[in-house]
């Protein structure tokens, strides 16, 4: 076998493991973006319920500012006040923001 022989067997041999590699990354790969793909379906599936549990708690927070226990029907009026003048702020700050 002359030197020549040796070089292009070596090449072929080289050439085939790379293939092989390549062929194994491109494998791997395509698991990494399923898996990407999985684990972005479940990040906005996670979000959707975050946002749902927030709307419920903030729910469930107006609905407990607003409860009227022991006849306190004052304390109720004020708390109602203050969430009217608090959203009327709201629309103010929006309202300018807008202009």
């Amino acid at each position: 076998m002359t030197a020549n022989e040796k070089t292009l067997a070596t090449f072929q041999t080289r050439l085939r493991q790379l293939l092989l590699r390549f062929q194994e990354l491109e494998k791997e790969n395509e698991g990494l973006a399923a898996t990407v793909q999985n684990e972005q379906k479940t990040v906005k599936e996670m979000k959707l319920k975050l946002e749902q549990q927030q709307n419920d708690y903030d729910t469930l927070k107006m609905a407990k500012m607003l409860e009227v226990t022991d006849g306190n029907l004052q304390g109720a009026k004020d708390r109602l006040a203050k969430l009217i003048r608090d959203v009327n702020k709201c629309i103010a700050i929006l309202s300018d923001e807008n202009q």
